[in-house]
């Protein structure tokens, strides 16, 4: 038996980014800063990139700055589900690799606006979550990236 929804929109597929988890991966042992920095500055439509460097954000409890990058993230990751084929809802698996940037964007945005208050925004995004993959928040939370 398939796991696929046959009632509802096909799951979308993001394609991988391999030489932007190969570039983030670089950044242990060096100035994560800098190397972060970079890899956005080379892979500027990466929502991964910029999730990342959202995370960084907030590991220094810089929530606006969290929120600022983790937006842009979301941004793109918008744009890439579309260009996929995504008509604004339905699943995005967090299992298929290419998709853990987009949905780490969206995680890392919901973490930032409840620090910042913006408790709208955050209702949304948790269910923007829940309908792209149910088990995403887990999986984050575990550090699966």
């Amino acid at each position: 038996m398939s796991n696929q929804n046959l009632l509802g929109p096909p799951a979308t597929f993001l394609p991988d980014e391999p030489e932007v988890r190969e570039a983030l991966t670089r950044a242990v042992g060096f100035d994560v800063d800098e190397v972060l920095e970079q890899t956005v500055k080379d892979h500027p439509t990466s929502s991964l990139a910029w999730a990342t460097l959202s995370d960084r954000a907030w590991s220094r409890r810089e929530p606006v700055q969290a929120y600022a990058y983790a937006r842009v993230g979301y941004h793109r990751g918008l744009d890439a589900l579309r260009r996929a084929g995504w008509k604004g809802h339905g699943p995005v698996p967090f299992s298929h690799e290419g998709n853990r940037g987009v949905l780490l964007a969206l995680y890392t945005l919901r973490r930032a606006a409840e620090a910042i208050g913006e408790t709208d925004e955050v209702v949304r995004l948790s269910e923007f979550l829940e309908g792209a993959d149910p088990a995403a928040v887990a999986a984050i939370e575990a550090g699966e990236r």
